[in-house]
C-alpha cells in the first residue's frame, strides 16, 4: 500500500501513530511532499532521527522541500533504482528514499512526476539567529531545462504530480502568515509551476508546505492528514479507498473488529464499508 501526507519537520511521531493503526509493514510506502526534516542538522545529529525512522514499519519516499539539505550533496548519499525512476539513499538508511527532481515514478500504476523546492519565508529569520539555510533550496535552472525537457518528451501528459510548493495560481492565501510581507516572498518557483501546470495533462497534483489541508480542483494540498495515493483500474485513478479528512489520526471514527481488521465508521469517509453501493 502506497500512503501520502504533508510536511514532519522532523516529527515522526504522527508516522508512528499511523504505522500501528494501519498495520504497516516496511513493503508500504509513504510519500512526504517535503519538509520531511530528515537531513537538517548534520550527519551526526540527523543519526539518531534516521534510525528511528528505519526502525518504523515504512518505507519512506520523501519530495525534496526548503528545510533541509539535498541528499546529493551529502556523502553518504547515492542513486539507487526504484519503481522506474532514481531516488537518493543511504546504505545504513535503506526505506529512507528521496526523490530526485524531473524523475518519473510508477506508483500503483500511475505515471508520478516529481519537483521538489520552494522558498522559505522564514530565510531572514533563520539566518538572523544562526539557523541553518540552503542557497539551493528552490530547483536550479539546471532542474527546471531537466523538468521541461522530460516532460516535453511524454507529450506533457503524466497520472500524478508531486511537488512541494504549488502553482502561484492555487496558493492558499488564507493560511499566509500575516507577519510576512509577501512582496519580499520569491515567488518564481511557484510562476515557474504555473506555466508547467497551464501546459500539462494530468489527473491530480498533490503538495505540501502551506500547512493547511484542502483540495482546489486537481491540486491537493496536505500537511497532517494521511491518504491513501490513488490506484490505476482499468485506466482510470481509484478514489474511492482515499481516506477523508475528517478522519484525522486522533479521532474516534475506527477500531479494530474481533478479527483484527480495521474498520472505518465515519459517515463520510469512502472506507466505511456500511458506504458502499448496495
Amino acid at each position: 500500500m502506497i500512503y501520502i501526507t504533508g510536511d514532519t519537520h522532523g516529527d515522526f511521531r504522527n508516522v508512528e501513530r499511523f504505522c500501528k493503526k494501519m498495520q504497516t509493514s516496511k513493503d508500504d510506502v509513504l510519500i512526504i511532499l517535503g519538509d520531511a526534516g530528515i537531513n537538517y542538522y548534520g550527519p551526526e545529529q540527523d543519526k539518531r532521527k534516521k534510525k528511528y525512522l528505519e526502525s518504523l514499519p515504512i518505507t519512506i519516499f520523501a519530495i525534496h522541500d526548503n528545510h533541509e539539505m539535498r541528499p546529493q550533496t551529502i556523502p553518504t548519499y547515492h542513486e539507487a533504482d526504484w519503481n522506474g525512476g532514481k531516488v537518493y539513499m543511504e546504505d545504513d538508511y535503506p526505506h529512507i528514499l528521496f526523490a530526485k527532481d524531473a524523475e518519473l515514478y510508477e506508483l500503483n500504476g500511475l505515471f508520478t512526476f516529481v519537483v521538489g523546492g520552494a522558498y522559505s519565508v522564514d530565510k531572514n529569520y533563520r539566518l538572523l539567529h544562526g539557523m541553518a539555510w540552503w542557497p539551493d533550496e528552490q530547483p536550479s535552472d539546471e532542474i527546471k531545462h531537466q523538468v521541461e525537457e522530460k516532460l516535453e518528451g511524454m507529450d506533457w501528459d503524466v497520472d500524478v504530480v508531486l511537488t512541494h510548493t504549488a502553482p502561484l495560481k492555487y496558493e492558499p492565501t488564507e493560511v499566509f502568515l500575516p507577519m510576512i510581507n509577501q512582496s519580499t516572498v520569491d515567488k518564481s518557483t511557484e510562476q515557474w509551476l504555473d506555466s508547467i501546470e497551464e501546459q500539462l495533462y494530468y489527473d491530480r497534483w498533490y503538495c505540501g508546505h502551506y500547512h493547511t489541508a484542502k483540495k482546489i480542483e486537481k491540486i491537493q494540498f496536505m500537511y497532517n492528514d494521511f491518504d491513501e495515493f490513488p490506484e490505476n483500474k482499468d485506466g482510470e485513478i481509484d478514489d474511492e479507498d482515499e481516506l477523508c479528512y475528517e478522519c484525522s489520526l486522533y479521532d474516534d471514527n475506527s477500531y479494530l473488529d474481533e478479527n483484527g481488521e480495521w474498520v472505518n465508521c465515519c459517515l463520510d469517509c469512502p472506507l466505511n464499508r456500511m458506504n458502499d453501493d448496495d
